[in-house]
């Protein structure tokens, strides 16, 4: 009877597991892809300064995947996300260099411009019925070409150095000489930066308290949790990646302002989809928009404050990608928007809509840039980067179809 008994719990354990395995296999992937390039590169992919440029490199793929992953949730796509941000980056440097209103200014004007836009997509999308992907397309081609325009086919370098700042630049404050914390962590320039250490407990307080309320409030109203064992291992893991992170901007420059932008807009927006009516309402037009009319919701409007949101978000990553090659470039945003779409379907997002989390997009991205990254330190060429980014994303997708085979999901 105990053996049976023991065998059912162990059953129900691995079923759990089973099943929860698909939200966090990027974290085991990206892990062993870390893992694989440090036994290639003999751990020169795992020193500071790379884990601080992996961030700063990507970071407007990252702000991308972000707004696409809404946009994918409600069952659309957006093909002109490229386009458009290089066209906002080039409006804000222009703006920036033209007018004496200074950075914020042109930043809190730049987003509003993509709002603007956003919205104009989303009227046709979401009003008119035009399928997204007819009209994403129209505005990858409409915005390339305005981009060529206001620039006049030449690079705009801004007339300071703001938007590398924003880009590039680091906040780092809150440092130390002292000889124990040298000991601990042997920074790479001779001093530790204490903020994202700080910043890095804080998150791991906040995520494990959150975490373990939210499994006291299923228990009381006898939802099915997961189990013990893997609800610790689940938090050790996810704090444990904070952890590295945190250390290892430490230990280089501290903290990326990038990064900083990018976490922003990640808790935002995850706040918004897990924690608001509105973000309920986006996963249920995305399950099914036919059944979501018909249960009282706006489907209409929903789809169009997706775009909104999508386009205010090309803004800030136009700012981001003219900041990091420190000018407007003609031809910015080319394939953007098929890195942002990758990093989404890696990152657990399901194609045929309703499913995926802000976190997940992130960490798909993080797994393209660090194989960029990884492969470059290895001098291995384009041609092979693209032939493997290529077959990751075949199979996270066949992962994807699988995994919710399996669930009984299809």
């Amino acid at each position: 009877m105990i053996a049976h008994e023991n065998k059912s719990g162990l059953q129900t354990f691995l079923n759990i597991a089973k099943a929860n395995l698909r939200n966090f296999s990027m974290f085991l992937i990206l892990g062993l892809i870390m893992a694989g390039f440090a036994f290639l590169t003999h751990g020169v992919n795992l020193n500071p300064r790379n884990f601080t440029y992996i961030f700063i490199q990507n970071s407007y793929i990252e702000i991308l995947a972000i707004g696409m992953l809404l946009v994918i949730v409600i069952g659309n796509i957006d093909l002109s996300v490229g386009s458009l941000s290089g066209f906002m980056g080039s409006v804000a440097v222009i703006m920036f260099n033209r007018t004496d209103i200074g950075f914020l200014p042109t930043v809190a004007l730049t987003l509003l411009v993509g709002f603007a836009i956003g919205a104009y997509q989303g009227y046709w999308i979401a009003f008119v019925k035009i399928p997204a992907f007819i009209v994403t397309l129209s505005g990858m081609l409409l915005f390339k070409g305005l981009n060529y325009i206001i620039t006049n086919v030449t690079p705009v370098t801004p007339k300071s150095d703001v938007f590398k700042e924003m880009a590039s630049g680091t906040i780092d404050f809150l440092k130390t000489k002292a000889p124990v914390a040298l000991a601990i962590f042997k920074p790479a320039q001779g001093e530790v930066h204490l903020l994202p250490l700080i910043l890095g407990v804080l998150i791991i307080f906040y995520i494990v308290m959150n975490s373990i309320v939210d499994r006291s409030n299923k228990i009381k109203n006898e939802f099915q949790t997961l189990p013990m064992s893997y609800f610790l291992i689940r938090l050790l893991a996810v704090s444990g990646i904070i952890m590295l992170l945190s250390v290892q901007f430490a230990r280089y420059r501290g903290l990326p302002t990038i990064a900083a932008i990018l976490g922003v807009t990640a808790v935002i927006l995850t706040f918004v989809t897990k924690s608001t009516i509105f973000g309920r309402y986006i996963y249920a037009v995305g399950g099914n928009q036919r059944s979501a009319k018909l249960s009282g919701i706006n489907s209409e409007r929903i789809i169009f404050l997706v775009h909104v949101i999508m386009g205010g978000l090309c803004g800030l990553a136009g700012m981001a990608f003219a900041g990091y090659m420190n000018s407007a470039l003609p031809d910015a945003g080319k394939d953007f928007e098929l890195e942002a779409i990758a990093a989404c379907f890696i990152g657990g997002a399901s194609t045929t809509g309703g499913i995926g989390t802000v976190i997940g997009a992130i960490m798909g991205g993080l797994v393209m840039g660090t194989i960029n990254n990884h492969m470059s330190i290895m001098n291995i060429g384009t041609n092979w980067q693209y032939v493997v980014k290529a077959l990751v994303l075949l199979f996270a997708v066949w992962y994807d179809l699988f995994a919710r085979k399996k669930a009984g999901i299809v």
